[in-house]
């Protein structure tokens, strides 16, 4: 019973965590042979284009106030608990616990739980893996993912190039969230409209922008602290609902 139902439904969950896989295995090969001027451009070039992918998502929304809301109230609980203060220490734990001394270079240790975190955030919350999700698990339709593993995994490449082996765990984070989604879906999947899969997407635009701002080094930016917004956005959305007044 357990493998004809959560295999076909996971294969393409496990597809793009061994598409991350393969990119940190790649990239981090890049990343020990790039000597310390080179690894600036590549920050550079992969910040850059993070901003672009977190512009193209945030723009989606149609309800500017609901996502400012979201953000402002989700950031405020996030500094509060210290979500990101926790990301981090459970990424120095799978430092600690997996990963040998030997094989980070000296003074590298604080760039594993970066590359865990931007690496599991940039993955995750875009709407191509709740999309993804919702289809394999409904549908049994796994081209969205596929499609996704693919750019996961170059995407993998630039990342590790630049944090290191941190980047190759957050397969760990794909496959709890995304695989969680593929097995909830059938149950939540009424519940979910294309405005709300707009939202959300925004919501995570925006975080992701706040990554490329921290590999340029313009400002050290608490991201993962914002995560309580995507729960926030779609609870705004249902009391808009309620009220019946868009935007409130």
């Amino acid at each position: 019973m357990f493998k004809t139902v959560i295999v076909p439904y996971m294969i393409a969950t496990y597809v793009n965590c061994a598409a991350v896989l393969l990119g940190s295995f790649i990239g981090l090969i890049i990343h020990k042979r790039l000597k310390d001027r080179f690894q600036e451009a590549v920050f550079i070039a992969i910040g850059l284009i993070t901003l672009v992918i977190g512009m193209k998502m945030s723009i989606q929304t149609s309800r500017i106030l609901l996502l400012t809301i979201s953000l402002v109230i989700g950031g405020l609980f996030g500094y509060r608990v210290g979500i990101e203060d926790g990301i981090y220490r459970f990424g120095e734990f799978l430092n600690r616990k997996f990963v040998p001394k030997k094989a980070i270079p000296e003074g590298e240790d604080k760039n594993f739980p970066k590359g865990f975190l931007s690496a599991s955030v940039l993955f995750c919350v875009g709407a191509m893996s709740i999309i993804g999700s919702f289809q394999a698990g409904t549908e049994g339709n796994y081209d969205l993912i596929f499609t996704k593993s693919v750019m996961d995994g170059f995407v993998a490449i630039l990342l590790t190039a630049s944090f290191g082996i941190g980047v190759a765990f957050s397969v760990i984070t794909i496959f709890v969230y995304q695989g969680g989604l593929t097995l909830l879906s059938r149950a939540i999947s009424p519940y979910v409209s294309e405005l709300l899969l707009n939202e959300i997407s925004a919501v995570g635009g925006v975080m992701i922008i706040m990554i490329g701002i921290n590999l340029l080094k313009l400002k050290e930016i608490k991201t993962a602290n914002f995560l309580p917004a995507l729960v926030c956005i779609p609870l705004f959305l249902f009391l808009e609902n309620i009220l019946g007044i868009p935007g409130f």
